[in-house]
Order: C-alpha cells, then sequence, then structure tokens
C-alpha cells in the first residue's frame, strides 16, 4: 500500500498532538487553582484539535456559523475579529487534509488571487513597514484562505450542514436585530440600525451579512434540503433585516444578486420576473435616500463626506501613483489624508497604485468568468454573491473582515459541493456500465 504525504502529515500531527496534550495535561492541572478559566480555555483548544485531526472538517465547519462573528478578541496589541480567528484556524486542517484534488473552477479562482498577490508584492517593498506585509497575508486569506475552508466543507460532504449553520447564526442576529430596531421605532428613531447584540456591528457589515444569507434561500439549492416555507421565511427574515440596517450598498448588492439568480440559474419566467419587482423597488429606494441627501445640502452626510474622501484618496494615490502608500498606511500616517477609503478602485489605488489596481480587475474579471461558466443554481449562486460583494465594494470598503470571507467561503462551499456530486455522478456511472454490458 502506497503511503501519501498526506498520511505522512495526519501519522506526524497525531504524535505532536500527543506530546502536546501530555504538555498541555500538566499545564491545565498546574493551571486549574490557579486560572480555573484559562485551564478550561486550553482544555477546549486540545479538545477542538484532537477532534480537527480525526475528522479534519470539524474545524471548517465550525467555522461555518462563527465566520459571522465581529467581536473584536486578544490583547498586548493583538486586535483581531473572532472571524479572522476561526478562519485561520480552519485553514491548516483544510490546505493539508482537504479532499482532492482541488476542482479546476476553485484552482483558478486560486491562480488568480495570487496573480494580485504577486503584482501587490511591489508595495511591500516600496513600503517597508509591519503593517503592509501583515495586511497582505491577510488579504490572502480573506480569499484563498476562505476558498480552500469552504471547499473542505462542501467537498467533504458537510456542505449542506455548514451552510446551514450559517444561515442559522445569520437568522439569529437578523432576529436580534428586528427586535432592537423596533425598542428604537416605538421611540421615534427611525435612523439606520448598527446593532449592538450580541456585539457591535456597523449597519454596512449588518445589510451585507443579510443579503448574502437572502441570496442563498432564494436560490435554495436543492442540495441544501430546505422547504419551500422554511426558504421564503429565512429570505424574508434577512430583507427585513436589511431593511432595518438601510445598508444602500448592500440593498443595491441584493438586488443585483437577484437578477443574476433567477435568470442564470433557474431560467423560470416566473422568479425571474419576481427578482425585477424586488429590485426594481430597492434601487428606488436606495436613489430616493441618496437624492434627499443631495438635496438636503448637509456636507457632513454620508454623500458629501464621500465625495470628500474619493478626492482625498485620489489625493494621496498622486503621491505614489505606480505602488502605492501601502496597505492599511492611514495607521502610519503616511498620506496626505489618513483614512481608509471606501471604494474598491480608490482604495486599491492608494494602497497599491496601478500595479496592484492592474492586478484587482484581474482577479476581479477572471473570478467572474470563471463563475459564468459553472453550471446550474449553485454556479449562479456562486456568480451573483461575487458579484454581490464587488457591487458592495463600489460604495465601501472592499478589504475588510468578514465582508469578504464570507462570500468567498460560500463560494468554496458551492465549488465543493458541485465536485462532490460530479463524483457521485462519474462513481454511479463506472457502476452503471458493467451491468449494463452484462444484461
Amino acid at each position: 500500500m502506497t503511503t501519501t504525504w498526506r498520511d505522512i502529515v495526519g501519522r506526524v500531527g497525531i504524535g505532536a498532538l500527543v506530546v502536546a496534550a501530555v504538555a498541555l495535561t500538566l499545564g491545565v492541572a498546574w493551571l486549574v487553582p490557579q486560572q480555573p478559566l484559562v485551564a478550561v480555555g486550553v482544555a477546549l483548544v486540545v479538545l477542538v484539535a484532537i477532534a480537527a485531526l480525526v475528522n479534519p472538517v470539524t474545524l471548517p465547519l465550525l467555522a461555518m456559523p462563527l465566520i459571522v462573528v465581529v467581536a473584536r478578541v486578544g490583547g498586548g496589541g493583538v486586535d483581531l475579529t473572532l472571524s479572522d480567528v476561526m478562519l485561520a484556524l480552519a485553514f491548516w486542517p483544510a490546505v493539508l487534509l482537504s479532499p482532492r484534488p482541488f476542482s479546476k473552477e476553485l484552482r483558478a479562482l486560486l491562480w488568480l488571487n495570487a496573480v494580485y498577490q504577486v503584482l501587490t508584492l511591489f508595495t511591500l517593498i516600496a513600503n517597508p513597514f509591519l503593517a503592509n506585509t501583515v495586511d497582505w497575508f491577510h488579504n490572502w486569506l480573506l480569499v484563498s484562505g476562505a476558498l480552500i475552508v469552504g471547499w473542505a466543507v462542501g467537498r467533504s460532504g458537510a456542505g449542506r450542514t455548514g451552510t446551514r449553520l450559517f444561515l442559522a447564526a445569520t437568522a439569529v442576529l437578523a432576529v436580534l436585530g428586528l427586535v432592537e430596531a423596533a425598542t428604537y421605532y416605538v421611540r421615534g428613531d427611525f435612523a439606520p440600525l448598527y446593532p449592538t447584540r450580541p456585539f457591535d456591528m456597523h449597519k454596512n457589515y449588518f445589510g451585507s451579512l443579510m443579503s448574502f444569507a437572502a441570496l442563498m434561500l432564494y436560490a435554495r439549492p436543492a442540495w441544501l434540503g430546505l422547504s419551500r416555507t422554511v426558504a421564503h421565511a429565512g429570505f424574508w427574515l434577512c430583507v427585513a433585516a436589511l431593511g432595518v440596517s438601510q445598508s444602500r450598498q448592500a440593498i443595491v448588492a441584493l438586488a443585483v444578486g437577484l437578477v443574476l439568480v433567477a435568470f442564470k440559474g433557474r431560467h423560470e419566467r416566473g422568479r425571474g420576473w419576481l427578482s425585477i419587482f424586488l429590485g426594481i423597488p430597492a434601487l428606488a429606494v436606495v436613489a430616493t435616500l441618496v437624492r434627499d441627501q443631495i438635496a438636503s445640502g448637509n456636507q457632513h452626510n454620508s454623500y458629501f463626506q464621500r465625495l470628500e474622501w474619493y478626492d482625498q484618496s485620489i489625493a494621496n494615490w498622486q503621491t505614489s501613483p505606480w505602488f502605492g502608500l501601502g496597505l492599511r498606511y492611514w495607521t502610519e500616517g503616511r498620506g496626505l489624508h489618513n483614512f481608509h477609503p471606501p471604494q474598491v478602485f480608490l482604495e486599491v489605488l492608494a494602497t497599491t497604485g496601478v500595479v496592484g489596481l492592474l492586478g484587482f480587475v484581474v482577479m476581479a474579471v477572471g473570478m467572474i468568468a470563471v463563475l459564468w461558466r459553472v453550471p446550474g443554481v449553485s454556479g449562479a449562486l456562486a456568480l451573483s454573491t461575487l458579484v454581490a460583494r464587488l457591487v458592495q465594494g463600489q460604495f465601501d470598503i472592499f478589504w475588510l473582515s468578514p465582508t469578504t470571507s464570507i462570500p468567498f467561503l460560500l463560494i468554496g462551499v458551492l465549488l465543493g459541493v458541485l465536485a462532490m456530486s460530479r463524483t457521485d455522478e462519474l462513481s454511479e456511472r463506472q457502476v452503471a456500465g458493467p451491468a449494463q454490458v452484462t444484461a
């Protein structure tokens, strides 16, 4: 029997875990009387690590619901979201032990992201500071890392469970958001909702999260196993939560995504007209909100503030047009105006210059082309999820966790499920072939 490198990795991992378990057991025993909460935390980490080696999909599966958590963890100069931590932990078993080979679609997406990452290396050379390097790796994790974690879930046969966990977590946040909004409405406060339960969320993150879940529920792929009633109820729950957020970018993204899902994935006239029926009023509401802001003449509202930020972002870019000022340059005071540019092309220009923007355009257009060729509802859903994120990025920050990692995680799941179904179909044909010949 041939021993593969993955078998070797598994055996080495088990051996290392045994040694680590002995050391951690002694450490936990020492911590219990002094710091019981820390001891419990360490014990839980050990249990999760053991489960990950026994079943490599454990951590990627846990990442599906926890990817939505933007509560910040860490200390001593470390400031990460729980979403980032969970994605980083899930990445290692996913990349080392997930089913192979990667599908041609996933490989294409990973190579396109690699093109962007290579072209943004120039800004690391031109702007050598720590935050620049750290964010370069972070951006790669948000795209390629999330794709691989999602693939591990979908290709391992856990696509239904993982996606349901994600939708359940989103539904909980939607309900809590609607309840919180209702408490404001009864007091006559109809401002956009910035949820505070169970953790603080920006309205644009909350709205974007709802739009991704709504697209999944609207498409309702057969492998998800949701009844029409449950999917419709979940869809309208997410739409209602999106409404109270008043996130214009998320509303526009959902409208565009619905049209793509309906006309590319279903080929059903009724669903196509439904997407238009939902999309046109949504776009009209956004247009009305923007028109009112323009008419108000208030130079400090979000419309005029964004115009000012756009001008300042261009001014920053012009100081270093080819390679930009570096990722997170605003934390180092390197720009004429120090803030995170709230528009994807200006963000990429200011941080990585013309060279980086070229890489981003290649990545974005290439990914759209790859997913356009993926057949069926899953292909349409993957495409609409990507396009929705790109649309959101036209009005706000793009390289942001977990608003960027969530869509790529879902795309990875969809590609994994599709690859698994192809493998199952091939196996059935191989089994059926000899039987047909014998008959």
